[in-house]
């Protein structure tokens, strides 16, 4: 049976929200079959159509985006991400990973496919890093802060439900963020005896001002205390935090 779009599209809303299948198999008189594919995102040919930028803020896609994978990937992507358009209105996800930490290239690939299932993620070697990539009409959907030019360059800012999916999972963005642009590194301090002593900390370095922001924000979330170290850079030294940090962050590997 072929069902309209916006019927898709409010299917997906109420998956979204939460509603269960039977509940919305009652109230739309649609099978549980048809409704389990598209909660799937075995969604018709039409519905996968790339949006174009003035109805990309009503891609179906938007409604199933919560999830603490998504919120991951977002910091993986406004750290080391960037989005490509390719031929016939494909665009091309692409985080680049560095080859010193091969674990973090799988946490990066399983966020994708969690993301979008059903979508093949490649790995392409570069000088230093690897190219972890996924192919799809819809990451300017999930992603509208993809655009012309660099991140720092221009204005970065989370839409909506967006920053709906940060408050409600602050540490999984957290650790996209670190695990792309960040580091957790020892801090060597000499004391007036001359003695040295040498505490963990948490660093993240990003030259967009409006990230720098968001990071921060995840931060206050989680009650973390941050600090300014320069024009690129915020630490985090406290014992108590880091130890906090190390709890679901820890050191790259």
């Amino acid at each position: 049976m072929t069902y309209p779009q916006s019927m898709i599209d409010d299917v997906v809303r109420l998956l979204g929200e939460g509603r269960s299948q039977a509940e919305i198999s009652r109230r739309k008189g649609i099978s549980r079959a048809a409704i389990h594919d598209w909660q799937c995102g075995k969604v018709p040919k039409r519905a996968r159509e790339a949006h174009p930028p003035y109805e990309r803020d009503r891609c179906p896609l938007i409604a199933t985006a919560s999830s603490p994978a998504y919120a991951y990937l977002l910091g993986l992507y406004l750290g080391d991400g960037t989005i490509s358009k390719m031929a016939k209105g494909v665009f091309r996800l692409r985080i680049f990973c560095c080859d010193a930490y091969p674990h973090l290239m799988d946490l990066c690939a399983e966020a994708m496919t969690s993301v979008l299932p059903g979508h093949r993620v490649g790995r392409f070697p570069c000088v230093g890093c690897t190219d972890v990539s996924s192919y799809s009409k819809h990451w300017p959907c999930l992603f509208p802060q993809c655009g012309p030019g660099r991140k720092h360059q221009r204005s970065i800012l989370l839409t909506a439900w967006q920053a709906a999916i940060v408050r409600e999972y602050p540490k999984d963005f957290l650790r996209g963020l670190i695990h792309s642009d960040g580091c957790r590194s020892i801090n060597p301090i000499r004391a007036a005896t001359g003695k040295m002593y040498f505490y963990p900390r948490y660093e993240f370095t990003n030259r967009s001002q409006d990230i720098k922001d968001l990071f921060c924000s995840a931060c206050d979330l989680l009650h973390v205390e941050w600090k300014v170290m320069n024009r690129s850079t915020i630490s985090i030294n406290k014992r108590a935090d880091v130890a906090f940090l190390d709890t679901f962050i820890g050191p790259k590997t």
